[in-house]
């Protein structure tokens, strides 16, 4: 998952130094006013996320499957949690059960 979010990072930055570039050089509009640093982050935003999203395709199908292992073995662990406070409830209802006899 930090290898996608790094690799996702890299692409923006390299979007948002090219972005930069062509505002300063003329070539691309600039913003309006003292917008114009807000106005090159969202240009680089709006131009990495479908780069990201076709360049990254490998590597977000790989970061999903770990995401899926990690939920499923928590998901085990609580049923695993559950079962042994089921088992303590049960031996406590058991030895409860034997005391009333008892008396």
């Amino acid at each position: 998952m930090l290898r996608y979010t790094l690799m996702r990072l890299g692409i923006f930055v390299g979007c948002l130094v090219v972005v930069w570039g062509l505002v300063y050089s003329g070539l691309a509009p600039r913003g309006l006013g003292d917008s114009n640093g807000m106005w090159i982050v969202l240009l680089a935003l709006v131009l990495s996320a479908p780069i990201s999203f076709v360049v990254l395709r490998k590597e977000r199908d790989r970061a999903s499957a770990g995401i899926v292992r990690r939920v499923d073995r928590m998901k085990a662990n609580l049923e695993a949690n559950r079962s042994q406070e089921d088992d303590a409830v049960d031996e406590a209802a058991r030895a409860q059960g034997r005391a009333s006899q008892a008396s």
